[in-house]
């Protein structure tokens, strides 16, 4: 839910939700692994901050950073972020159900996440998307099962990287996590351009008009509103409803 309008006229406009953020509903995958945790997918984000308002249920986000592990406990009122870098790790112990706000209108649901696979499906590109891209035409059954399989090899590296003597394994998966994501750079680049850079630019302008004394940027103040474009996605942590532009 991005879009800018031109800068020439009567004001500088943005059309997508304020600060050019995107928003989706997460149900928490229930699915066990074989540490008998339940929930979803562990990866990281390269550019975009994400946070979780907590709706329903209870459970948890273990966190991965140079830091060091932490476990944030989950419940209903309960808002919690993370920065680029924080790999993240959502438990489900009752029903967790949560509203997730990202950065840069939804780049992160546009590919700005990189799983903690096993160091060997990191290589390039096409072995990494034949590892975690869900088959789109096949049935729902066969999409969870591929979802299933792809967190738990996910799961496989970020135990390897929680459990690493030093700080080494981390940075080299951050090295390979920017590696796979640099052919999508400029890509990126344009949806940040037309969310948040565009906001800012919007504001900006606002700001500028109100200390000349013009107003007429008010004149043209609108409400709009959107359903979900798709629900029940198989996402990397649960199912997901997301809305236009995501």
């Amino acid at each position: 839910m991005s879009g800018a309008e031109g800068s020439g006229g009567a004001s500088r406009g943005f059309t997508g939700l304020p600060g050019g953020v995107a928003v989706s509903h997460l149900s928490v995958y229930d699915w066990p692994a074989d540490d008998g945790v339940c929930g979803g997918t562990p990866h990281l984000h390269l550019t975009c901050s994400e946070a979780y308002v907590v709706t329903g249920g209870r459970g948890a986000v273990q966190t991965l950073t140079t830091s060091g592990y932490e476990v944030t406990p989950l419940a209903p009122g309960t808002v919690a972020w993370f920065t680029p870098g924080t790999i993240h790790r959502l438990v489900n112990e009752d029903d967790l159900r949560i509203t997730v706000l990202m950065q840069s209108s939804g780049l992160p649901e546009a590919g700005d996440a990189v799983l903690t696979l096993p160091p060997e499906y990191l290589t390039d590109p096409e072995t990494y998307a034949a590892a975690t891209v869900l088959p789109a035409d096949a049935p729902e059954a066969e999409k969870e099962r591929f979802a299933r399989t792809r967190r738990d090899l996910a799961l496989r590296g970020y135990r390897a990287l929680r459990e690493a003597d030093g700080p080494g394994p981390l940075a080299a998966f951050h090295r390979a996590a920017a590696a796979l994501v640099r052919p999508r750079l400029a890509e990126w680049r344009e949806r940040w351009r037309r969310g948040a850079e565009a906001a800012a630019a919007a504001t900006g302008d606002q700001l500028d008009r109100l200390e000349r004394g013009d107003v007429s940027h008010l004149a043209g103040a609108a409400v709009r509103a959107e359903q979900p474009s798709a629900r029940g996605k198989f996402g990397m942590c649960g199912r997901l409803d997301v809305y236009p532009g995501e």
